[in-house]
């Protein structure tokens, strides 16, 4: 089994995207990376989708994740809006299957409930518990869509340790009750 466990996590955005990388030691959870991709200046949609999946790209060939995980978009108001967020989405996932790495997507409240245990929690408060569980200190200018993406990778790592959790112990049950088996 695996000692440790990169997993990159991004926040898509046609404009701002945030990402950040964790690293899990069968000790500590540290956070190696994070940031935010900003593309206020460009104008041209297309080319916003080039530079996101370039981006995640040369995110993926420096830092080696063993996994991606991605927030899903969500329906807001404005469909144009959740279209071109679908679209960021898809630009970095193509990115991660290119590089053949196992890419998730998680639904803004499941982030939020794994990360904080309130899935209405806000962005600040989903900021704040990242902050804790990682141990940064962050500059009152660092954008949350940094933190958002740190929340979905840490939302990863739990979900995938508490699937393999579960996987051990109906194991471990079934082993030690034979007679449940059918």
């Amino acid at each position: 089994m695996r000692t440790q466990r990169i997993i990159l996590g991004l926040d898509p955005g046609t404009n701002l995207m945030g990402f950040g990388i964790i690293k899990k030691t069968e000790k500590s959870l540290i956070a190696l990376q994070y940031g935010v991709i900003n593309m206020n200046k460009e104008k041209n949609h297309m080319k916003k989708l080039r530079i996101i999946f370039e981006k995640v790209t040369e995110l993926i060939n420096e830092y080696k994740p063993h996994e991606i995980s991605i927030e899903s978009p969500f329906y807001g108001k404005n469909v144009q809006s959740m279209l071109k967020l679908g679209r960021a989405q898809g630009a970095a996932i193509t990115a991660g299957e290119i590089s053949q790495i196992n890419v998730s997507e998680y639904a803004p409240k499941k982030i939020k409930q794994s990360v904080t245990g309130n899935g209405n929690a806000s962005k600040e408060q989903l900021s704040d518990m990242v902050k804790r569980i990682l141990n940064l200190k962050l500059n009152k200018d660092d954008k949350l869509d940094a933190t958002d993406a740190l929340g979905v990778a840490i939302c990863h790592l739990y979900q995938k340790s508490s699937n393999q959790t579960t996987k051990k112990s109906w194991k471990q049950y079934l082993i030690s009750n034979p007679e449940k088996l059918l």
